[in-house]
């Protein structure tokens, strides 16, 4: 694997057992990204393209196949080793957005950026939430915040700890069409400024369309990329 290849699979499949016998929900997926790449995952509903993403992450194993994550093979560790690779290189941005609803907007992005160890964690905190353009907004709750504001919340704080690599699922799946194409804009302006590799889900075009490369799936196969 050459030096710049960020994530990689290899031959990965995810088979699991229901009622009605096995289930194929990946079959011999190999894709490499590199480091600064940005990269959309496109694919009818029930294609894999959840089931790819977390695997990509570590946040699941496939049964079959290798995952490399920044020279880690995630796939020979155990969920503690997992869980250390994702704290050192990964950020995620969900579509439901995850944040707690009993902390307010800057605490619910210093929280892991504490637990990361991270000094001068609340600086970082308001800079960001400054740079997405909620500096006012620091001390609301997430059920005080719209849904583009609690978006941009989930943001800063998944770039806060400036990761290496950055998942997102679905990010403006729950978002109006004005307030996703500023959360769009603002996904690519932080990876650009920042060089994070980016690899999202999507199912809106133009979010696929700003992105260097699709990975198309079907049936959880890799059909174009």
């Amino acid at each position: 694997m050459t030096s710049n290849v960020m994530v990689e699979a290899r031959s990965v499949g995810k088979t699991v057992t229901t009622f009605e016998g096995a289930l194929t929900i990946l079959n011999q997926v190999s894709l490499r990204v590199t480091a600064g790449e940005s990269v959309a995952i496109v694919g009818a509903s029930g294609s894999g393209k959840s089931t790819l993403l977390g695997i990509l992450a570590g946040l699941d194993l496939p049964t079959s196949g290798e995952v490399i994550l920044n020279g880690h093979i995630l796939t020979a560790l155990d969920e503690e080793g997992r869980a250390k690779v994702r704290a050192e290189n990964i950020g995620f941005i969900f579509q439901s957005f995850q944040l707690l609803p009993g902390l307010t907007a800057v605490e619910n992005v210093v929280l892991p950026l504490e637990l990361h160890g991270i000094k001068n964690s609340r600086k970082l905190a308001t800079d960001f939430l400054g740079r997405v353009g909620l500096e006012k907004r620091l001390h609301h709750y997430p059920q005080q915040l719209s849904g583009g504001e609690q978006q941009r919340v989930a943001i800063a704080r998944a770039f806060a700890s400036q990761p290496r690599i950055l998942f997102a699922d679905e990010p403006t799946g729950n978002l109006d069409s004005a307030t996703g194409a500023r959360i769009i804009d603002l996904l690519f302006e932080l990876n650009r400024e920042q060089g994070t590799t980016l690899i999202l889900i999507t199912h809106e075009d133009r979010l696929a369309a700003r992105c260097e490369r699709r990975i198309e799936l079907a049936s959880g196969e890799i059909v174009s990329a």
